[in-house]
């Protein structure tokens, strides 16, 4: 394994005037030691890691860094610059750059190493040394830790000089204070004796100092989580307090031992991740910042808990918290928590739409569109007829289909309340159905259901009742609750507009059809699978459940579009692979499936390495595809199955068609983006890619 730095990764006179160009000039350092693969894959990551918080910190440092598929090792570049670049830190430039790149799986050791320079960047007499430092080599050296005899000797000769004369003098220099002493205790023994009075006891151990528990973590988990650790700490010892900090950082973490917890006095939790096992802190004064305010205001944070334990102040104890709430961050806000919990209910519900609406598609294929119309199987099945069991597929689809409004509601109000949001989601999703709410109905019917269970969950309870509250108590109250508004507040008016949308959509036609198409074709592709992506493909399948021509025309489109951003990106590589590299030419191959398939996330590695340029691309095929599926007049049964559904599909050339116009819509413009960015950044848009052992790959 090669040397975290090296000489050659190290520029005392680093030229650049901004952080793109510090980095970018860092990270060809790297690229040409065979260090990174891909040098705009690496430069798109760690543009992405500046885009979630400034990475220049005060005493001017900036640490770019990141996690990246496109480096090989560990490895650290560093640059000195006379003028100073603004990395965003709030006393001013920084004139010492250090570019942290790790790879996809780093290793724990050369991590542990990382966190170590973290540390040291506070320490004032090492990035002092760097200043001064003459030679890439000297400072290579510095960086590494390389610790020279010769500079420690002087400091070992002190210690023993200081040592010796300790040995001499200490006896001799507590002798005449133990003389001085004793007349006055022979003085004292009279008195003592003469009034009786018993021994004098001896003086009270000095108080315990206050003790701090603190978690230091950041998105990356290799810089400031270990710089946020070390402020922390030294603060601490400053201020006389004992600080333990767990730092929850890439190379995993250590465990604060239980019995430190509960003897703890007050926490600090500077982090911009989630904090695992928070519940541990529950009952104590705990102060709640970004990680960058534990690295550059510790005595503050210190000050802060101290003050909120001499006041009393102390979290709420630990109460169930939702499994989508798990993950959230001290700053999510309620749009984002709002959008986790939503999608905890279509994540449940997609199984029983795949399950269920291929059942049904299937059967159509073999019994006909008057399948619906077959008597019950428990009352009449004939094994060898083929309506039969097509009526078998189609009744146990539709059974299946039939839960994905319960599902929805009750998973939504899970999210949000955990266990006890079941029962009166998957009540209030029931209700909907009935009063045929429909989609819109399940999704307002788990919402109300989970605000129902928090509210429930923060009223005092006697301890005796507490037992009984999951189990009895709030699946009554709140079933009760979420029952009266869905049938005689809510329900009603959400079963009108289900009813206008449903209409609608079965009106559609000529322009109106094809500009819907558009909007679910962007929408279906602008996040790959993400949010946007599942509330369009959530609005096509609840219109499965009352299909009309409108609803299956829709349902075509969202399948259509969501095909798109794969196959494209599996073309792309194909027709101009040198554009692409290595790994992303392999992904390729497995896109076409993926694509096939209607997986649309098979198009997110791509997107994730240049998401300017693939993004936009995909999102422009997608929505000529969606317009030209509703143009043509397409219609879908089946909500899943890609191409292996397309005797399902009404107009299947013409669907097909339209898949494939949108897909060389995408790739032309992913190419011509592509060849652009090699063109501005000075290397001819026909250069051959190189693949990480160097050698010219063709396309």
């Amino acid at each position: 394994m090669s040397e975290l730095i090296t000489a050659e990764l190290v520029d005392l006179d680093l030229s650049a005037e901004t952080k793109d160009a510090a980095a970018r000039s860092l990270a060809e350092r790297m690229a040409a030691s065979g260090r990174v693969t891909d040098l705009e894959g690496f430069l798109a990551d760690v543009a992405a890691r500046e885009a979630q918080m400034p990475t220049g910190l005060d005493g001017g440092i900036g640490i770019p860094h990141c996690r990246s598929t496109h480096v090989t090792e560990p490895t650290l570049a560093f640059g000195r610059s006379a003028s100073g670049i603004d990395f965003g830190a709030p006393d001013g430039p920084a004139d010492l750059i250090f570019l942290i790149a790790a790879p996809a799986g780093g290793d724990a050791d050369h991590l542990s190493i990382l966190s170590t320079l973290a540390r040291h960047l506070m320490d004032g007499e090492f990035t002092g040394a760097l200043r001064s430092a003459t030679e890439p080599g000297r400072a290579a050296s510095l960086i590494r830790g390389d610790a020279p005899e010769a500079a420690e000797a002087p400091e070992a000769a002190e210690a023993d000089a200081t040592g010796a004369d300790e040995a001499g003098t200490g006896k001799a220099a507590e002798e005449p204070t133990t003389a001085a002493e004793a007349p006055t205790t022979a003085a004292e023994e009279p008195t003592a004796a003469a009034t009786g009075a018993a021994t004098p006891e001896p003086a009270p151990e000095p108080a315990a100092p206050f003790r701090i528990v603190a978690i230091t973590s950041c998105p990356t988990g290799i810089a400031h989580t270990y710089m946020a650790a070390e402020s922390l700490e030294k603060a601490g010892t400053a201020a006389g307090v004992e600080v333990f900090v767990e730092t929850q950082g890439s190379a995993g973490f250590k465990r604060l031992d239980p019995q430190l917890v509960a003897d703890a006095d007050g926490v600090i939790l500077a982090h911009d991740v989630e904090v695992r096992d928070k519940e541990r802190f529950a009952g104590k004064p705990i102060v709640d910042v970004g990680v960058k305010a534990g690295i550059n205001r510790p005595a503050e944070l210190i000050a802060e808990v101290r003050q909120k334990a001499a006041r009393g102040e102390v979290s709420a104890p630990a109460r169930p918290t939702a499994p989508m709430d798990k993950g959230a961050g001290a700053t999510d806000s309620y749009a984002t928590r709002l959008r986790k919990w939503l999608m905890t209910g279509v994540s449940y519900m997609v199984p029983f739409v795949a399950a269920g609406g291929l059942l049904i598609a299937l059967a159509f294929a073999i019994g006909g569109y008057t399948i619906n119309k077959a008597p019950s199987v428990a009352d009449h099945f004939v094994w060898t007829e083929a309506t039969s069991w097509a009526a078998l597929l189609f009744q146990i689809g539709g059974v299946a289909f039939g839960f994905l409004v319960p599902v929805l509601a009750g998973f939504i109000a899970y999210g949000m309340a955990d266990r006890p949001g079941l029962v009166p989601g998957f009540v209030g999703g029931a209700i909907a159905l009935t009063i045929n709410a429909g989609f819109l109905g399940g999704l307002i019917a788990g919402l109300i259901a989970g605000a129902v269970v928090m509210a429930i969950q923060r009223v005092t309870i006697p301890p005796v009742l507490r037992g009984i509250m999951p189990v009895v108590v709030i699946p009554l109250i709140s079933s009760v609750i979420v029952g009266f508004l869905m049938f005689l507040v809510v329900g009603k008016p959400v079963a009108a507009l289900q009813k206008g949308l449903t209409d609608w959509l079965s009106g559609l036609s000529g322009a109106n059809a094809i500009i819907l198409g558009a909007i679910l074709g962007l929408m279906m592709c602008f996040d790959l699978g993400g949010p946007l992506n599942k509330v369009a493909y959530a609005f096509a399948v609840g219109g499965l459940a009352n299909p009309n021509e409108g609803s299956l025309k829709v349902m075509a489109a969202v399948m259509a579009a969501g095909m798109v951003p794969p196959l494209a990106m599996a073309l792309a590589t194909t027709v101009r692979g040198r554009l692409f590299t290595k790994a992303e030419r392999e992904n390729g191959k497995a896109a076409w499936v993926l694509g096939a398939s209607f997986i649309t996330e098979g198009a997110i590695p791509f997107a994730a390495a240049d998401p300017l340029r693939v993004i936009p691309s995909a999102m422009a095929g997608g929505a000529v595809t969606g317009a030209l599926s509703m143009a043509f007049g397409c219609t879908l049964r089946a909500p899943h199955g890609g191409i292996f559904v397309v005797p399902l599909i009404g107009q299947p050339l013409l669907y097909l068609l339209a898949i494939a116009i949108g897909t060389c819509v995408s790739t032309a413009l992913v190419i011509l983006l592509k060849g652009l960015r090699r063109t501005s950044a000075g290397s001819p848009a026909d250069t051959p890619a190189s693949d990480a052992s160097g050698v010219t790959v063709a396309a």
